[in-house]
């Protein structure tokens, strides 16, 4: 027997909302089960919906004319998919793809552009929401840059466990290549050495977190400046 939908509320942004405005929003969202590896949108293609993950993980991945990609950055329960929608853009050259299977709520694209427009309390919200997704942009363009990979792995590892409930993930050493602009054999070398230390334990399409603390330690910067960064500019309140 399933069980019941995770409330929309589970979302961060959408928690945050004044109650006039949530009551407009509450019967434009459609609840939706993402699978691991669904694409959500495509580089370039219009994008239909703005989805607000409660349980899922989705990755956006700068994709290149080879059809070689690397993660830009990891979105949760604290914010959105689709910020072109009210930027004006309606598209965009990244991907967006399910990192970690779960649920989803998504509002049709005319829908938020209406929203935006009205200005008020959910347009500042989701300014403050887009300007911390640049910060996590930037971050990871400099983190690809200049620090090792299994810094780089740590800090994804970290990321993707704020917005998860537990500490098991589970990917395809595929998935976590191309999010993190390396080969196959190279994921598997830095999760090692990671399990070696007793900071994991790593399996092929499955991670469990064994030591939390220990990852913090082992990351580079850019993990913490990345959150202190969300916890800045956006609210906590989260329903479960």
């Amino acid at each position: 027997m399933s069980l019941p939908p995770m409330s929309p509320k589970a979302n961060g942004l959408l928690a945050s909302m004044p109650e006039p405005e949530w009551l407009r929003w509450q019967p434009q969202l459609e609840w939706v089960n993402l699978e691991l590896g669904e694409v959500l949108y495509e580089s370039g293609k219009p994008q239909t919906h703005v989805y607000f993950p409660t349980t899922a993980i989705i990755s956006l991945l700068y994709v290149l004319e080879d059809g070689s990609s690397a993660e830009i950055a990891v979105v949760g329960r604290e914010g959105l998919v689709g910020v072109s929608l009210f930027m004006g853009g309606e598209s965009t050259p990244s991907r967006a793809v399910v990192q970690s299977a779960g649920e989803c709520y998504r509002l049709r694209a005319s829908g938020m552009q209406t929203e935006f427009n009205r200005g008020g309390p959910v347009l500042h919200l989701l300014l403050r929401y887009t300007q911390a997704l640049i910060t996590q942009m930037t971050q990871t363009a400099v983190c690809n840059r200049h620090h090792s990979l299994d810094q780089q792995l740590c800090r994804w590892l970290l990321l993707s466990l704020d917005r998860l409930q537990g500490y098991n993930l589970v990917m395809t050493q595929e998935l976590i290549s191309n999010m993190l602009g390396v080969r196959r054999e190279g994921v598997t070398e830095a999760a090692l050495k990671l399990q070696r230390a007793g900071l994991i334990e790593y399996a092929r399409g499955h991670i469990k977190v064994l030591n939390r603390a220990g990852l913090e330690h082992r990351s580079c910067e850019c993990y913490a400046v990345v959150k202190t960064e969300y916890d800045r500019l956006l609210p906590h309140t989260v329903a479960t």
